[in-house]
């Protein structure tokens, strides 16, 4: 099997799966209407300035990605048990190209699911620059790296009973310890966030607040969790590879 043709094989079965769209795809959606739509008309968040549509528009696309990025673990996992990943392992197709279309696929899901929630924002009236638009998906798409690794490491290391917690349990602290739900203020808390590569995914949401974007800090802290769970995630495939 060549590596084109798996990854279109990947893409088409993946958007078969009614299951992952529903978690991956409906549920910030539905979460960001809950939220925000009863609330559309308040246009100063605690005293920020900020409409409430627009900051937990940013804020769930953040959530919604990591959420899309993180699931290629329930379909590795899923391959796991049914034997599909021992068939591939007989094909020429390399690990590199493997690991590739998985990323292609987990990049594919959170575009979609940012454009959803763009487009649910738009719904409720949020109007920004174009260019915070750009620069805020752009920065986006690199905060998104060390959970594409996290995925896939936690789709050869679990079984699928044990894979569904533990990404739900994951998003969920991530995402609150990165600030999702509430803005962090000063302190240990904030600390602790900003040693995580969420709190830099959501300050990555935050440039269309008017936010500055990274500071260096931000930019190693990415880069290291990118490093760790790329190393962990080859790790994974490789000691999965010679259990077959």
């Amino acid at each position: 099997m060549s590596a084109r043709a798996y990854t279109g094989f990947e893409l088409k079965r993946t958007f078969r799966e009614r299951r992952l769209f529903i978690f991956a795809f409906g549920f910030p959606v539905i979460l960001y209407f809950i939220i925000a739509g009863p609330n559309r008309h308040v246009t100063d968040l605690g005293g920020t300035g900020i409409s409430l549509p627009l900051y937990y528009m940013v804020s769930l696309a953040s959530f919604g990605t990591m959420l899309s990025m993180m699931s290629a673990g329930f379909r590795i996992a899923g391959e796991r048990q049914v034997g599909w990943t021992r068939q591939l392992r007989i094909t020429p197709l390399s690990p590199r190209s493997y690991l590739r279309a998985k990323v292609i696929t987990a990049y594919t899901m959170a575009a979609i699911s940012l454009g959803l929630l763009y487009a649910s924002g738009f719904v409720l009236g949020v109007r920004i620059p174009a260019g915070r638009w750009v620069a805020m998906t752009a920065l986006i798409a690199v905060a998104l790296l060390p959970f594409a690794a996290l995925g896939i490491a936690l789709g050869h290391l679990l079984g699928v009973e044990a894979v569904g917690p533990t990404i739900g349990g994951l998003s969920g602290v991530l995402g609150f310890l990165g600030g999702v739900w509430f803005p962090l203020g000063d302190g240990v808390m904030r600390d602790i966030a900003e040693a995580l590569p969420s709190f830099w995914l959501v300050q990555a949401s935050h440039v269309s607040l008017g936010g500055p974007g990274w500071s260096a800090t931000g930019w190693l802290v990415v880069t290291g969790w990118t490093a760790a769970l790329s190393v962990l995630a080859a790790y994974a495939y490789r000691r999965d590879r010679g259990r077959a």
